[in-house]
């Protein structure tokens, strides 16, 4: 490469859990630059989390953190062309990337979801995604299956 790599910004804490994977998320969660919008969507889902599942002893960020790792994908599939065909080969994913993938669709399938408002949807998702449930950990689920199913092609890893 030419040119450096750019660095990586440090992200500042949340001002509630004073968590930086908060603040990623929110990131992520944001829309048209509305940030304070997407605090709000989340510390009111976190609540909510926190009503619905009394029966733990957990606290609603704990739970939201378990349900972020349990869409975690650990490998996923990559296009690699090879003497005029195109193969799919399994590979282990970075662990920021792994972050990445969960919070996308964590909150991709929350947005997909018949509710009423975004915290509730959000609420709702976190709380499948920790009891293995749900559309972001089918997601995961299915990704395992595509590396499972295209293991022959892992030689050809680059």
């Amino acid at each position: 490469m030419r040119k450096k790599q750019s660095k990586k910004r440090p992200l500042l804490p949340d001002p509630k859990y004073k968590d930086q994977l908060v603040t990623r998320f929110v990131n992520n969660l944001m829309k048209s630059g509305k940030k304070s919008v997407a605090y709000k969507i989340f510390y009111d889902s976190i609540s909510i989390v926190e009503n619905k599942n009394n029966e733990d002893e957990k606290s609603g960020l704990e739970i939201w953190k378990d349900a972020l790792s349990n869409v975690m994908p650990h490998v996923e599939v990559r296009s690699r062309r090879i003497g005029g065909a195109t193969f799919q080969i399994p590979m282990q994913i970075r662990p920021d990337r792994k972050i990445s993938y969960a919070i996308k669709w964590l909150i991709n399938s929350a947005r997909k979801r018949n509710e009423k408002s975004m915290a509730n949807k959000l609420a709702s998702e976190v709380l499948a995604a920790y009891k293995e449930e749900g559309a972001a950990v089918k997601k995961r689920v299915d990704t395992h299956k595509m590396a499972e199913a295209n293991k022959a092609f892992s030689h050809f890893r680059f």
